[in-house]
């Protein structure tokens, strides 16, 4: 029978829908489909009747000789939406076919979309291990749901979904058609870290980003590509890139340059030493040769012969090549941050000068947190005065509180890769000092590990002579800090010779070598680790009875799964199944490590879990701390995962969300997360007090002085309190030290600016957290640190003198105030004794003044007095009007190098018209960190910065390394000796 179309209804609003469901049960078609269209306008406000023919709705669907089958399941599809069920409302959806229109913008249909985009996601990840195909029906809404992106111009949302969905495709696809494809490109890779949870699924995404950069018609994105490429661990072809720049004009050269600064942020120096071995060696610039005759030829010859080596030298270190190279080998960021933070120094002596004094001598543990305060708060400035001042104090430590306080100089002292041997030497083993009389142990092993965080990540030079002592001596103490002094130094390198010597030392079976041995392992490992050495050290911790032994190879294979991922789900299912409660502890660690700044669902999950499962407080501790890794790409997220945790019945469980959200929100000043730590500043347990105000620290660090003085208040309250507990007035010694560190010029950086994490900083931050077991692992939080510096260069890559400007009032980030001296003197008023003759004598003399007042003498110089008084008054008005501050001006002048705070950072931009401009564009709004500057004028002469710090190996003056060398005494005259008498 023939259909001819709907029933035509009145517009009338319908109180009830019976009678159009009862015409879904007439014999018509023509009245079906009537009741159907009808009921498909009023299901939003009658969808509790029509839930009562469901059945009916579906079994005209099902009919496959009914006409309007597609217009039966929409209806259905709105009949389960408005009753919950999503997944039947879904199917009815596909079935709806072309009547299901994603254009639409109901919340039906966002809905259904939303649920098609997830349905679709899962069946995909899950088509990866099986062989079932997507339903076609799913497959079609979302190529619908991409063309509507296209139609309406959102192509960032299908840029979105194409990662979501793992459809490169249509990523390709919205590049291409986007109308600027290179911020499109830009906005995919950063999306691609934060949206693409698969480690596997990422690369793949990544080598089709470079293929889409080096195939698109605008101009290529270098910086992003170069990116990619070291995600991709592309050595070869990152080299290749800056080979063409560096070898290219000048504007092409200062971009390899900013790329090779951008690329040693990341921490990955074994991938930067690839990279420089895959250059081409550095050519020497080459001048036109005169001709020249006879005697004047041979003497031109003579003065280059004599030459001829040092202008070759110099030649070769200024060539474009070189200057690369001492980017990607650190040598010059180092420097130069160790120029900016001596240069830059605010740190408070008369602070520490305070601490030191409320500090019992007899409490070794206060006066080992002292010693960290102080290194921390000179971290990287080469600053030791107060260590000098303090000699007979800092004599008191004995044994592991020396080791300790040895391992300080090296933090004070890092980055300092020329001299840091010879600055050491004293301490150091007798074939490494200058002789004399032998130092104790502990100093030997102290200065091995202070050697290695003085060359952290950048320690081939110093890596023989750690070897060689570890080699030579059998002392414990000796070879645990030689063994993190390796570690340190050969950082993510994977060496087999420091292996080879490592696992030696562990098989030894020595608890405090075996300890060291395995956190060094670790160190080595880290990111590298095979399976092979990692079944090794796992099989090791199994025949071993010695638990610092197993805490140390526990924390070690944590650190061995770094930026794994799914790769190390093998090693972490066995560690978090194991009977051991401290290998389980480790595994917790590893998942950390593996899933660093991922925010990955799963390891989340399985955190919480082991968080309220597990029957040891330990491991409950260490799963709590490791979201703070996991979620640290989204620090506003880890206040809301971990605030239920934060008020448990358990301490540990309490202080491991204290950590958790000082790692995840380190350097934020979030308000979110210094609100879930206030509750456990005074919490009834000592050690939760102490995490919270560690990690209140850590969230706090470089925030502006407003914010931070009731902390520091509360600090100062927490040291000279002689009553407080040991462990909380350590934990506010150590947050002190935090707060103020490297002389209130750095922050703590977990990730790079490019949105990757620094593999020192995670890898340094993770056992820094093992200070609770080992106080001597807590000077691994000073390699977390990042100065918050703008350093601008130019093409020479030294510093111009330049300046931005900072369009801010200059005390909202300007240093907090020293601290004064407390005057001891009585400040309130001296109370004389007055005799009671003289008290009677000036009563009767007041009584004649008013006597005669009342007479009307003295008129005359009264008023005299009255009119002195006045101008007095008038005078004082004047003096108080010049004295009055003026008003603060609205912006500062930021001189090269100048201190920039990651919240500063926005209000801070280059001048319009200035000399020097960021040479690579986009950089503007970026002055934090290095920034490569293009001179606008190059004619004129450049005037570049001095260096403020004078390199005298093994001698400091007397502001820590400023003062200049005193000149060698005279040689003694020659003489005769004549024999003894």
């Amino acid at each position: 029978m023939s259909v001819a179309g709907p029933v035509p209804m009145s517009g009338v609003p319908l109180g009830s829908a019976a009678g159009l469901l009862s015409m879904l049960e007439e014999e018509q078609t023509q009245l079906q489909v009537a009741a159907l269209t009808n009921l498909n306008k009023v299901i939003d406000t009658h969808w509790a009747e029509v839930a009562s023919s469901i059945s009916v709705i579906e079994a005209m669907y099902e009919d496959e000789f009914f006409a309007q089958r597609e217009l039966a399941a929409l209806l259905a599809s709105k009949v389960f939406y408005h009753l919950g069920e999503l997944d039947d409302a879904l199917n009815y959806a596909l079935c709806a076919g072309s009547l299901f229109d994603v254009n639409e913008t109901t919340d039906f249909v966002q809905t259904m979309l939303t649920k098609a985009i997830d349905e679709y996601i899962e069946r995909r990840n899950a088509s990866e291990e099986s062989t079932d195909p997507i339903d076609p029906r799913l497959i079609d809404v979302v190529e619908r749901m991409f063309e509507r992106c296209f139609a309406d111009s959102q192509f960032r949302q299908a840029v979105g979904v194409a990662l979501e969905t793992r459809r490169l495709d249509k990523l390709e696809e919205a590049v291409i058609r986007s109308p600027d494809p290179a911020e499109s490109l830009a906005y995919a890779t950063k999306a691609c870290q934060t949206l693409v949870t698969s480690r596997a699924f990422r690369a793949e995404t990544l080598r089709a980003l470079v293929k889409m950069y080096e195939t698109s018609s605008a101009e290529i994105d270098h910086l992003n590509v170069c990116q990619c490429l070291m995600f991709l661990d592309d050595a070869e072809g990152v080299a290749a890139i800056l080979k063409s720049l560096v070898d290219g004009e000048e504007d092409a050269r200062l971009l390899a340059y900013q790329i090779a600064f951008s690329l040693h942020e990341n921490e990955i120096q074994a991938f930067l030493d690839r990279v420089a071995d895959n250059l081409p060696p550095a050519e020497k610039t080459t001048e036109p040769e005169t001709k020249t005759e006879g005697a004047d030829a041979a003497a031109a010859d003579a003065t280059e012969t004599k030459t001829e080596g040092e202008k070759s030298k110099s030649e070769l270190s200024t060539s474009p090549r070189a200057l690369l190279r001492s980017v990607l080998s650190g040598e010059l960021p180092v420097s130069l941050h160790l120029e900016f933070l001596f240069s830059h120094n605010k740190s408070d002596l008369l602070l520490l000068k305070r601490i030191r004094t409320a500090v019992e001598s007899r409490n070794s543990v206060c006066h080992s947190a002292t010693v960290l305060c102080n290194a921390l708060m000179h971290a990287g400035t080469t600053v030791d005065t107060f260590l000098r001042e303090n000699l007979d104090w800092l004599s008191r430590a004995t044994n592991w509180a020396r080791f300790s306080a040895t391992a300080g100089m090296g933090v004070i002292h890092h980055g300092q890769l020329t001299e840091g041997r010879t600055l050491m030497g004293p301490f150091l083993p007798r074939e490494g000092g200058a002789g004399g009389m032998r130092p104790s142990p502990y100093t030997e092993g102290g200065a091995l590990y202070a050697l290695g965080l003085i060359h952290a990540n950048h320690g081939e030079s110093i890596l023989p002579f750690l070897l060689e002592s570890g080699r030579s001596s059998g002392n414990e103490v000796i070879q645990h800090g030689a063994c993190l002094g390796m570690g340190l130094a050969a950082l993510g390198t994977a060496n087999e010779e420091v292996y080879t010597d490592m696992f030696r030392i562990l098989r030894t079976d020595g608890a405090v070598a075996g300890e060291g041995a395995g956190i060094g392992l670790g160190l080595l490992l880290a990111g590298r680790g095979s399976e092979s050495k990692q079944r090794e050290i796992l099989n090791y911790c199994h025949k071993t009875q010695h638990e610092k032994i197993i805490r140390g190879c526990s924390v070690g294979l944590a650190l061995t799964a770094y930026g794994k991922e799914e790769s190390a789900e093998p090693l972490v299912e066995q560690m978090v199944r194991d009977s051991d409660p401290i290998i389980r502890y480790g595994g917790c660690l590893a998942v950390a490590a593996a899933y660093v700044a991922t925010g990955n669902n799963a390891a989340v999950r399985r955190l919480l879990h082991v968080a309220v499962s597990d029957v040891s407080d330990d491991v409950r501790r260490a799963a709590v701390m490791s979201l703070g890794f996991v979620l640290c790409s989204t620090p506003a997220q880890c206040p809301r995962v971990v605030g239920l945790l934060a008020e448990s019945y358990n301490p540990h469980v309490r202080y491991g969300a204290a950590m958790a959200v000082g790692i995840c929100c380190a350097g934020t000043g979030m308000k979110e997360a210094v609100a879930l730590l206030e509750p456990m500043l005074t919490d009834a347990t000592d050690f939760v007090q102490q995490g919270a105000l560690i990690a209140t620290a850590m969230v706090m660090i470089e925030q502006s002085e407003a914010n931070l003085a009731p902390f520091r208040k509360r600090l100062l309250g927490h040291i000279t309190d002689d009553r407080e507990v040991t462990m909380t007035k350590m934990g506010a010694i150590m947050a002190q030290g935090i707060v103020d560190a490297g002389g209130r010029n750095v922050t703590i950086g977990l990730r790079a600016r490019s949105g990757f994490p620094r593999m020192t900083a995670v890898v340094s931050m993770l056992t820094f957290t093992q200070y609770w077991y080992w106080y001597p692992l807590s000077y691994f939080v000073s390699l977390t640190f990042v100065p918050t510096a703008f350093i601008g260069l130019d093409a020479t890559l030294k510093m111009p003198h330049c300046s931005v400007t900072s369009h801010c009032k200059p005390s909202l980030f300007a240093y907090p105030a020293p601290a004064v001296a407390e005057d001891k003197k009585d400040k309130g008023k001296v109370v004389k004794a007055v005799l009671s003759t003289t008290a009677k004598a000036k009563a009767k003399a007041a009584r004649r003044d008013a006597e005669k007042r009342a007479a009307g003498e003295d008129v005359a110089m009264e008023t005299e007095e009255g009119t002195d008084t006045k101008k007095e008054e008038e005078r004082g008005e004047e003096k108080k009007a010049e004295s009055a501050p003026a008003p603060e001006p609205s912006k500062e002048e930021l001189e090269n190098p100048a201190r920039v705070t990651p919240a500063q950072e926005r209000f801070v931009r280059f001048d319009e018209g200035s000399r020097f401009a960021p040479a690579v564009a986009g950089m503007a709004s970026k002055t934090r960190g290095f920034v490569v500057l293009r001179d606008t004028t190059p004619g004129e002469e450049v005037e570049y910065v001095a260096s403020t710090r004078t390199i005298v190996p093994g001698v400091t003056g007397p502001a820590g390394g400023g003062a200049a060398a005193a000149p060698p005494p005279p040689p003694r005259r020659p003489f005769f000796f004549r024999g003894a008498r």
